[in-house]
C-alpha cells in the first residue's frame, strides 16, 4: 500500500495539472427521450504499466539486445498510465452526465458510486486516477482488500476444480485452441526481431526455435491456466513491444525499430491475442475461472434492487478477467478498430441498464469502450468531441435489436447459465423421466426442485447480503480513515499552535529582557555625565575661593605688622 501512496503523491501535481487542462463537459439530454440510463457497471483493465517480464526473466533470456529502461518496476502503473486514466475518467463523467446519470459540477452521493479494484499496485492506482478524472475533489473511496500485492479472489482467474476429468478436458481445450492459431509466420518474424538464435535461451537452454517449438499447457487446481514454450515467450515479447509503443518510446527503440507497418503489428499481435484465447477463453476453462467475477456482477446488477444499488460501479482488474468473462457470457466474436489487442490497456466492458419508458421494461446494452493505439501513444485528451472508441457487444443468449439493446430478463438468465455447474451455483441433480414417476417420486422431485430454488434464493440473498456488507465495510473504513485523518490533522494543528505559542512567549520574554537591559544601560549612561558635571562644579568653586582666602590671610598679616 505504501507503494500506491508514494505513486499517488508523486503524480498528484501531474494529475492536478492534467485536470486543469481538461474540458468541462456540458449536460446534454440522451438522444432518445424514451430511453433512460439507470445503472452502469464498468469492468476495466488497468491502464499502462511496465512489462511484467522485466529484465532478468523471459525478456533478458530471449535476446542479447539491450531493453529500454522504464521509470517504474515491472508490472506497475506508469506515470503516463495515470494520465491516460485521468483522461478516461473525465470522459466517462461527461458521458454519464450526458445520459443524465450524474451531474456535472457537483460530487456524487457516496451511495451512487462504488469503485472496487484488485489489490495490486497497477489496479488500485488505475482506480484512483479514474476517480481523480471523473470526480475531481470528491470523496470517492477505492475499495480493495487490505493485503496489497495479493490477488483478490473476485479477480483471481484460478482453477478451482481439482478433478482429473476437468484437468483432461481443460488441457484438451487449450491445446485445441492453440492448434487453430496458425502463428508460424508471426513467430518467424519475432525470431528475427530479437535475434533469437543468439539469445541466452538458445545458447544455454538450447531453445532456439519459436516457430516450431512445442507448447505445454497446465490447469492445476488453485493456479491460473498456464503454458510453457514459444507461446509464453512470444506473449512476453509482444507485451513488452506493445507497451513500449503506448508509453511513447522513440520508434527506433520500440522493438529496436523492427516493427515498421500496421500489417506487421497485426501479424505479431496475433501471438499475444492467441495466448489469451488459448488459456482463458475455452468454454469450460472460462466458466471455471470467471465464476467469482460473474457471481459478483450478478450480485450487483441482478440480486440487488436497482433502487438501492449504486448507479455507477467501476471494477478494475486484468485482461484475463475480461477475456474469461466475455467467453463465459458467450459474447459473440467482436472486432475492435484501431487497436491490435482484443482486451486493450485501460479498456472497459460496460454493462448498461436502460429503462424503456414507452414499453415500461428494462434493457441491457454492453459496450467495449477503449482508447485506440494512437490515442494511447499520443496521450490524446478525451471528450465528447474526441471520444474513445465504442463497440457494441452481443451476447449469444440475449438477442439484440438494431440499437444494440437486449432484454434485461434474458441477461439475468445469461448470468445464471454462466454459473451453472460452478462452485458458485452447482448443477441441479438430474430429474427422473416423467413417465416413470410415481406420486412419491413426483413429490420427491417437487421437493428437490423447491430445495434447489430455495438454495438459489438463499445464495442470492447471501450474495446480496455480502455485497451490502462489503459496501458498509468500505464506507466504515472510509469514515474511520476520515476520522483518523481529522484527528491526526487536529493534533498536528494543536501541536503547531502550541509550538508557535511557546516560540512567541520565548520571543516576548527575550524581548522584555533585552528592553530592561537597554533601559538600564541608558540610565547608567545618563547618570555618568551628571556626576561628571557635579564634580567639575565643585572643583571650580574651590578654585575660586582659594585666592580670596589667601588675600584675607595676607591682610591679617599686614595689619599685625603695622601695629
Amino acid at each position: 500500500m505504501n507503494g500506491i501512496g508514494t505513486m499517488i503523491n508523486k503524480l498528484s501535481l501531474c494529475a492536478l495539472s492534467v485536470l486543469a487542462a481538461l474540458p468541462v463537459g456540458t449536460v446534454a439530454l440522451a438522444a432518445d427521450s424514451d430511453m433512460q440510463l439507470q445503472q452502469v457497471l464498468m469492468l476495466s483493465r488497468h491502464n499502462l504499466r511496465a512489462p511484467l517480464a522485466d529484465n532478468g526473466s523471459v525478456l533478458e533470456q530471449s535476446t542479447k539486445k539491450s531493453w529500454p529502461q522504464w521509470d517504474v518496476p515491472g508490472g506497475q502503473l506508469t506515470t503516463k498510465g495515470g494520465v491516460l486514466e485521468v483522461y478516461m475518467g473525465n470522459y466517462t463523467r461527461q458521458w454519464l452526465a450526458q445520459q443524465g446519470l450524474v451531474k456535472n459540477g457537483s460530487c456524487p452521493d457516496s451511495n451512487n458510486v462504488f469503485v472496487y479494484a484488485n489489490s495490486l499496485q497497477r489496479t488500485v492506482a488505475t482506480a484512483q486516477f479514474f476517480v481523480n478524472g471523473a470526480f475531481p475533489g470528491c470523496d470517492v473511496a477505492v475499495t480493495h482488500q487490505d493485503e496489497m500485492g495479493t490477488m483478490d479472489p473476485i479477480f483471481n482467474p484460478v482453477i478451482t476444480d481439482g478433478s482429473e476429468a476437468f484437468n483432461k478436458k481443460a488441457l484438451a481445450a487449450m491445446a485445441a485452441a492453440n492448434e487453430k492459431l496458425s502463428l508460424k509466420p508471426a513467430f518467424q518474424r519475432l525470431e528475427k526481431i530479437v535475434d533469437y538464435k543468439a539469445s541466452p535461451a538458445c545458447n544455454n537452454k538450447k531453445q532456439c526455435d519459436l516457430s516450431s517449438g512445442q507448447n505445454t499447457f497446465s490447469a492445476e487446481n488453485g493456479k491460473e491456466p498456464n503454458v510453457s514454450g514459444p507461446l509464453k515467450v512470444g506473449n512476453s515479447l509482444m507485451d513488452a513491444f506493445t507497451l513500449q509503443y503506448y508509453e511513447g518510446f522513440p520508434l527506433d527503440q520500440v522493438a529496436w525499430g523492427q516493427i515498421k507497418t500496421p500489417e506487421q503489428w497485426k501479424e505479431l499481435s496475433a501471438i499475444k491475442n492467441g495466448y489469451q484465447d488459448a488459456l482463458f477463453t475455452s468454454p469450460d476453462v472460462s466458466r471455471e475461472v470467471a465464476a467469482p467475477l460473474v457471481d459478483y456482477i450478478r450480485s450487483q446488477l441482478v440480486d440487488q434492487d436497482k433502487a438501492n444499488a449504486p448507479k455507477v460501479t467501476l471494477m478494475v482488474g486484468h485482461d484475463s478477467n475480461i477475456a474469461s468473462l466475455l467467453s463465459a457470457l458467450q459474447v459473440k466474436p467482436y472486432d475492435l478498430p484501431d487497436t491490435y489487442e482484443k482486451t486493450p490497456i485501460g479498456g472497459q466492458v460496460v454493462f448498461e441498464r436502460w429503462h424503456d419508458a414507452k414499453n415500461d421494461k428494462d434493457l441491457l446494452k454492453v459496450e467495449y469502450v477503449y482508447q485506440s493505439a494512437d490515442q494511447l501513444r499520443n496521450a490524446d485528451v478525451l471528450s465528447l468531441k474526441n471520444p474513445p472508441k465504442r463497440v457494441t457487444l452481443q451476447l449469444a443468449g440475449c438477442e439484440t435489436d438494431a440499437n444494440g439493446y437486449c432484454s434485461w430478463d434474458q441477461f439475468s438468465q445469461v448470468l445464471n447459465s454462466a454459473l451453472q455447474g460452478t462452485p458458485m451455483q452447482p448443477a441441479a441433480a438430474p430429474q427422473p423421466a416423467a413417465a416413470a414417476q410415481s406420486d412419491d417420486s413426483a413429490e420427491a422431485a417437487a421437493t428437490q426442485d423447491a430445495a434447489a430454488d430455495k438454495a438459489q434464493t438463499d445464495k442470492a440473498a447471501a450474495a446480496k447480503e455480502k455485497a451490502e456488507a462489503d459496501k458498509v465495510a468500505a464506507e466504515k473504513a472510509k469514515a474511520d480513515k476520515a476520522a483518523a485523518d481529522k484527528a491526526k490533522a487536529d493534533k498536528a494543528a494543536a501541536d503547531k499552535a502550541a509550538a508557535e505559542k511557546a516560540k512567541a512567549d520565548k520571543a516576548a520574554a527575550e524581548k522584555e529582557k533585552a528592553d530592561k537591559a537597554d533601559a538600564a544601560g541608558k540610565a547608567n549612561a545618563d547618570k555618568a555625565p551628571a556626576e561628571a558635571a557635579g564634580s567639575d562644579k565643585a572643583d571650580s568653586t574651590n578654585a575660586a575661593n582659594a585666592p580670596a582666602a589667601a588675600n584675607k590671610d595676607e591682610t591679617k598679616s599686614a595689619a599685625a605688622a603695622t601695629q
